[in-house]
């Protein structure tokens, strides 16, 4: 097992546990660093005390145990930056509506845990964007970065999204509910969407307060986090975020990096095959063979050439 001191390591790795020892190295590490709390049965918290900055996050145990050295995300990028860490974990599909959590973030609010840092950031994507938003509630003065966020399933509200029917049984209109509201006292809320994502543009268009920050990745659709995370811009983000530095156009000077990227490029050429953006294809084709994937993007444009001359 690995030997664990006060300072989060980046370089720490608790991969190929089996799924028992790995939790148990979880609340070990959480021991040794800072503290690990269960909250009931779906959730607990890994906290990692290293600086005056803190990142919250909001992911799964499972997504923990399949990340790079089966560490909560954020974990390694706060290590390196210096900050402190809460990993905020849940079983599933909890969307984070749990009134234990509830007493949680009330608890360390309360006693003034959350005071004690300079700068407080939470981060999470979709449910995980939920909770960041919400939470932030506990830190007045926070930033938060959320990625697809869902503003609450409610039906009354949200009845128009059919992605997650199971989940309008769970309460968001008690404590830390509606996740639009729970930002007006943030420094700033970004809300990173694919505005052509009929449903995640109708969430992020709840989020109306002074402190909410549109940011808008088109053609990224509900794979925009593992975009981010594949192109090597999420971690910029945060740390910009963090800072307080992020704006649209910093964003938008990030993703371009998009345009070299085959796998997005490839996705975004699929999702112009229609008649009606045949234009658009074949001026992305164009750039296509500006890149390594030029072989492809080649036949592309003999396609579309063939297309109009028949």
């Amino acid at each position: 097992m690995p030997d664990y001191d006060e300072i989060p390591s980046p370089d720490l790795s608790l991969a190929e546990l089996p799924a028992e020892a790995w939790r148990a190295e979880l609340a070990r590490l959480g021991e040794a660093q800072g503290h690990y709390e269960p909250i009931g049965r779906e959730h607990a918290a890994l906290f990692s005390d290293n600086g005056r900055d803190l990142l919250i996050t909001f992911s799964s145990f499972d997504a923990a145990r399949s990340a790079p050295g089966a560490l909560p995300f954020g974990y390694r990028l706060a290590a390196r930056a210096g900050w402190s860490h809460l990993a905020i974990l849940a079983e599933g599909e909890t969307w984070y509506r749990d009134p234990r959590l509830w007493g949680y973030f009330d608890r360390i609010c309360d006693d003034g845990f959350l005071e004690d840092f300079d700068r407080v950031l939470f981060y999470g994507a979709h449910a995980g964007g939920h909770a960041a938003a919400a939470y932030s509630l506990a830190a007045p003065g926070a930033r938060v970065l959320a990625v697809r966020p869902v503003a609450t399933l409610t039906p009354g509200v949200a009845g128009w999204d059919r992605r997650h029917v199971s989940a309008r049984r769970l309460d968001f209109t008690s404590r830390y509910g509606f996740a639009p509201d729970m930002i007006e006292a943030a420094r700033r809320a970004y809300i990173l969407h694919d505005p052509l994502l009929g449903a995640d543009a109708a969430h992020a268009a709840l989020f109306r307060c002074e402190a909410a920050l549109p940011l808008r990745a088109r053609y990224a659709g509900a794979g925009l986090e593992a975009t981010l995370l594949r192109l090597g811009i999420l971690e910029p983000m945060i740390e910009e975020a963090m800072a307080g530095t992020l704006t649209q156009a910093s964003f938008a000077r990030l993703w371009r990096v998009r345009r070299s990227d085959p796998s997005w490029l490839r996705a975004l050429s699929r999702r112009l095959e229609a008649p009606a953006h045949r234009r658009r294809l074949a001026a992305l084709a164009r750039h296509g063979v500006t890149t390594r994937d030029a072989g492809y993007y080649k036949r592309v444009l003999e396609d579309l050439t063939a297309h109009e001359a028949a």
